[in-house]
């Protein structure tokens, strides 16, 4: 006689039975697993309409460095292979950025196209369609723990560097936009672009899904790596369709800021509307040239010199929000702590303050229970706000000097490859690099 097991129902079914039907039962608990991580419709307010509203939306900060710090991102590729393989690091940095105040949880989808994840003899058997559904997962996971949004991300992709088409690089797009709707995405990011139009051909697809579309520059002052001015990127994005338009990486806060106030110049002369987002560097860069950080000799191993301070970030979040800027976060650099002196600052306007700000004291507060008095003495904003932090290397200068090789879309050393760069290939680089110093 065989056993019969009890169903939610319920129903009896015996042991046979269930075997018989497995199949069908894993696609269906596989249906109602995909279902419970999508958003419950009009769950929450949706990113424009916060917007519109004038409230304050704090993005997440930059996880490729961050994961590639704790050992799951490999430097170079910078590929996020980590959503499938080590789902609990990303999700806990997902959740600290929630707990810090962020209200965008941003797939961790950069560089997650299929040509970028074959680039270069980076060979990973993980299908970027299998990356982006882990990440979406993911992001949603945790941000239904709080009131956070769920962006799905695209970038630059190495196709369009190797002078692709438009039709072959918008496919790439297209792959992920498909995850991206599956998923059910609350809005979508274009970003880390050094070319405008190929922000505007990602632009354009994203479009399509009829969820609200970001688009953010890699840019810096100068504008895009064709010439093309800030002003004239924010137009050209916002008739592609773009609701939200900034900037993000490639440089620290301040020269964000400035590229920003460009743009927002640019679309009020052409009297074009679009909210602005900033999500920079957590690096000083006062030194670096037209292509930013990438260019600098410390890059990416030796930046932690840098790195800016809490309280350097509470200088941003307000230069920003007095900008007009509305959605404010980070990239490459930024930490959770990052994030929580944006929310810090932030707080008033916001109206409350971050979780993780239980266990941290306005400007310092907490030292007044130090055990030194010379410490307890520092529990004071004034302190704070006017200390100039020492590196502690003498022997180290206080700016760089870029490597400004100026190759851009279209030069040989671009063009991008499938196969693994070869030890011949390397060899030239390293004469081209010797050359640059002496006549640099």
């Amino acid at each position: 006689m065989t056993s019969e097991a009890p169903t939610p129902r319920g129903v009896i079914y015996n042991r046979d039975y269930l075997a018989a039907h497995m199949n069908f039962v894993e696609v269906l608990f596989s249906v109602i697993s995909e279902l419970g991580k999508m958003a419950p419709a009009g769950s929450k307010k949706g990113i424009l309409e916060r917007l519109d509203a004038g409230e304050i939306v704090i993005g997440d900060g930059g996880f490729v460095f961050a994961l590639e710090k704790r050992g799951y991102v490999k430097a170079g590729p910078w590929t996020p292979e980590a959503a499938v393989e080590h789902p609990e690091a990303v999700r806990q940095l997902h959740r600290e950025f929630l707990r810090a105040g962020a209200n965008v949880m941003q797939t961790f989808t950069f560089y997650a196209s299929d040509d970028k994840l074959e680039n270069r003899g980076n060979d990973l058997r993980i299908s970027g369609e299998k990356i982006n559904e882990a990440a979406c997962d993911l992001a949603r996971e945790v941000a239904n723990e709080g009131d956070a949004l769920v962006a799905g991300g695209v970038s630059q992709t190495p196709s369009y560097l190797s002078c692709k088409s438009e039709n072959e690089v918008k496919a790439i797009f297209k792959k992920q936009l498909e995850v991206f709707i599956k998923k059910n995405v609350d809005f979508l990011i274009a970003e880390y672009f050094e070319h405008v139009e190929e922000a505007e051909w990602a632009v354009q697809v994203l479009n399509t899904s009829g969820k609200p579309v970001a688009a953010t520059l890699c840019i810096g002052p100068e504008g895009d790596l064709n010439g093309v001015s800030c002003g004239e990127c924010a137009v050209r994005l916002v008739k592609a369709g773009a609701k939200i338009v900034g900037v993000n990486c490639h440089f620290d806060p301040m020269t964000c800021l400035k590229t920003v106030k460009l743009m927002k110049e640019g679309l009020e002369a052409a009297k074009l509307k679009a909210h602005l987002m900033i999500q920079p560097l957590a690096y000083h860069t006062p030194d670096c040239n037209h292509q930013g950080f990438i260019d600098l000799p410390e890059f990416p191993f030796a930046l932690e010199p840098r790195i800016l301070t809490r309280w350097d970030m509470h200088k941003y979040a307000r230069e920003a929000y007095k900008m007009g800027i509305r959605y404010i976060g980070g990239c490459c650099g930024f930490e959770p702590y990052h994030t929580r002196a944006l929310a810090e600052e932030l707080a008033p306007e916001r109206g409350f303050l971050p979780d993780a700000s239980q266990k941290h004291g306005s400007w310092g507060n907490g030292l007044d229970m130090h055990t030194k008095p010379w410490v307890r003495a520092r529990a004071r904003r004034d302190y704070w706000e006017k200390l100039l932090p020492a590196s502690g290397r003498p022997l180290c200068p206080s700016m760089s000097t870029p490597d400004g090789w100026g190759v851009t879309k279209g030069h040989a050393d671009l063009m991008q490859q499938r196969e693994a760069t070869t030890e011949g290939q390397l060899k030239e680089l390293f004469e081209k690099q010797k050359k640059a110093k002496v006549t640099a």
